[in-house]
Order: structure tokens, then sequence, then C-alpha cells
């Protein structure tokens, strides 16, 4: 019985071993007084990304296409880099974390857009955002959101 269990088991806690190290590989921070702190210390603007790592194909595609190219890790050491996941696979996620970039959706992303860049200053003030992707490969007008807002 609890050889079925683990057998069960090993694809939820692949995929979100998975998700972590995606995270964690590149900066990104999951908990927005920690960034906005950061970014206090630093002097640095947040770059906040809302995705539904699970469910939002021009969010997968946005991945590869920007965030794993060497102009985007580049221009990402000018900001504290925030990652508000909200997937529709609960396991994902604690449920406290969940919890936290729901009510960050509400906040900072009311029409609930995917996928969305938000570039806020170290006091949470938003000044600059972009939001979708056409899944073309064609990344320029986030590339110049990064550039810009620097």
């Amino acid at each position: 019985m609890k050889y079925l269990f683990l057998l069960f088991m090993i694809p939820f806690l692949a995929t979100a071993q998975a998700e972590i190290t995606t995270v964690n590989d590149s900066k990104w921070i999951t908990n927005y007084e920690t960034a906005i702190s950061k970014a206090k210390k630093q002097k640095k603007n947040v770059l906040v990304y809302f995705t539904g790592s699970d469910w939002c194909p021009p969010c997968k595609m946005l991945k590869t296409d920007l965030f794993d190219t060497n102009e985007f890790q580049e221009l990402s050491d000018n900001y504290i880099l925030l990652y508000i996941d909200v997937p529709r696979n609960k396991d994902l996620l604690s449920a406290k974390q969940l919890a936290h970039n729901k009510d960050l959706l509400t906040k900072l992303n009311k029409k609930k857009v995917f996928p969305l860049l938000k570039v806020l200053d170290y006091k949470g003030k938003e000044l600059d955002a972009l939001s979708g992707y056409s899944m073309n490969g064609v990344v320029d007008s986030h590339l110049r959101l990064l550039e810009k807002n620097k």
C-alpha cells in the first residue's frame, strides 16, 4: 500500500521540485515583502512576473523565449525579481504561498492577465507594465520594458 502511495506522489513531487528549481536558478523571490525590502536596500526596482505555470501556454513560452536568454539575465541584474505563480494544480504551491499569490493578484493584477510583467519602485508604486505574449519568439517589447525601467 505504501508503495502505491509513493508511486502516486512521485509526479507531484517532481513537478513541485522543478518549479522551485526554476524559480531559484533565476534569482526569483516568491514573497512580496522580501522583494520590497531587498529593493529598498539595493536601490533597485522590482520586476513582478505573474504566471500560471501549469496552464498558461504564453507563460511557458515566455520562460524559454525571454527568461532563459542571456539578454534577460544581464538586464535582470538591475532588478529584484518577484515570481507570482497562480497554478490551477493547487499541489504545486503550499497553501500559504498560494494565498499570498492570490492576494497579490487582487492587488497588483486586478484584470488577472497572464503573463504580466510589472515594474514597481522600492515603495511598491507601479512604474510600468506589459501584459500578454504572442508566442512568436519576439520579445523586443519585453526587453525594452526592462531596459527602460532599470
